[in-house]
């Protein structure tokens, strides 16, 4: 039995990583904007996951726990770089160092215990 019935193979299937994106940036700019510490990291997680879904998805990378691991590391230099400039940006410094910590922490427990199970993921 079919999948998707009436669904050939020369048409292109819809991404929903798009719409994620589209989504997280605004959530993370509005909590970063006012000081809404569980939504800016909610935001920037939901970015930062949907990045790496489109890398691995467009077949930059072979799974998505490296690009996500590279984006937790830069989150965490911008979010260091807020902490030191010290110029009343301590809450959104904290925001983006907690998100940038949570994507690094899930990149390792992704690529630790997630198996493959298709020879094109």
């Amino acid at each position: 039995m079919d999948d998707a019935p009436g669904l050939s193979d020369q048409y292109r299937m819809a991404s929903p990583w798009p719409m994620f994106v589209a989504l997280g940036i605004p959530i993370s700019e509005v909590g970063i904007l006012f000081d809404l510490f569980p939504i800016a990291v909610g935001g920037l997680i939901l970015f930062s996951g949907s990045v790496a879904g489109m890398a691995q998805e467009s077949g930059y990378a072979e799974t998505p726990w490296g690009p996500l691991a590279i984006l937790g590391a830069l989150l965490l230099a911008a979010g260091g770089g807020l902490l030191v400039a010290d110029a009343g940006l301590q809450t959104r410094g904290y925001a983006v160092v907690v998100s940038g910590g949570l994507l690094l922490l899930g990149s390792v427990v992704g690529r630790l215990f997630v198996q493959r199970t298709d020879s094109s993921y």
